[in-house]
């Protein structure tokens, strides 16, 4: 009982940690000083040969832990080593801490790109804001409390293992795959002043989402097979199609994304 007790505080103080560096994430990117004092564009200068080393190591730590972590024979051999319902909270504690260490030692690169102002301003503005909702709900729409591992630790709390997540595609995930990703590269670009910080951070992400995708799609189709493959092709990845797409009553039951 007392292990038990122990994993579901380590998944309630990972959870923890999360949400700092999501509300952290908020204000970094949007330059919300509100929200964060240290941002993508706020902070103290640096040589830009060494903000473009530094920030590319930080960024290629966070892809290198996110990505290793997440494959399923890397979760079969580090479950020997930890309990297996403390595995996902773990990967969320150190995915949410490499971000912490990002933002906290990233060296601004505040030179402009572009910068636009009145009605474009806000629409931008607007549409990273929608990209951050859209992240966000997109973990609800699957199961949110599993995929940040407080679901796995609850079910050891009873002595129980958690059951597998049903195969669907609920509301987003009926028109793209990942609308989770979506949501970030929505946030990440949608921005009234880009600077050549905002456009290192934008690109090199961008670049991570794209080849994590492929690494994931491609545990996605080992673990469903035929059935995430007809999904596949129903359902584009990233860019919903507004016109013509087409749907069957299969598609409404095949799933979007899982981790």
């Amino acid at each position: 009982m007392f292990a038990r007790l122990l994993i579901l505080f380590y998944a309630a103080m990972s959870y923890a940690v999360f949400l700092v560096s999501f509300v952290w994430a908020l204000g970094f990117v949007g330059n919300h000083d509100l929200l964060a004092s240290k941002t993508i564009d706020i902070g103290p200068p640096s040589d830009p040969v060494d903000a473009v080393v530094i920030n590319g190591l930080l960024l290629g730590l966070f892809a290198i832990q996110h990505s290793v972590m997440a494959r399923p024979g890397f979760k079969r051999v580090w479950t020997r080593i930890i309990p297996k319902a403390a595995e996902r909270s773990t990967y969320v504690l150190l995915s949410s801490l490499i971000l912490l260490l990002l933002f906290w030692q990233w060296r601004p690169m505040p030179a402009p790109v572009w910068h636009v102002q009145g009605a474009a301003a806000v629409l931008l503005t607007g549409v990273q804001w929608l990209g951050w909702v859209i992240a966000l709900s997109s973990t609800y729409m699957i199961d949110h409390f599993d995929l940040f591992g407080l679901r796995q630790a609850l079910s050891a709390m009873r002595g129980a293992q958690p059951p597998a997540l049903p195969f669907k595609t609920p509301l987003l995930y009926r028109l793209v795959r990942h609308p989770l990703m979506l949501g970030f590269l929505l946030a990440f670009w949608a921005t009234p002043v880009m600077s050549l910080g905002h456009l290192l951070f934008a690109a090199l992400s961008t670049g991570y989402i794209l080849v994590g995708l492929w690494l994931e799609e491609r545990d996605l189709v080992a673990q469903f097979g035929e059935t995430y493959q007809r999904y596949r092709r129903r359902v584009p990845m990233l860019l919903p199609r507004l016109i013509g797409g087409r749907r069957s009553a299969d598609a409404d039951r095949e799933v979007g994304e899982v981790r």
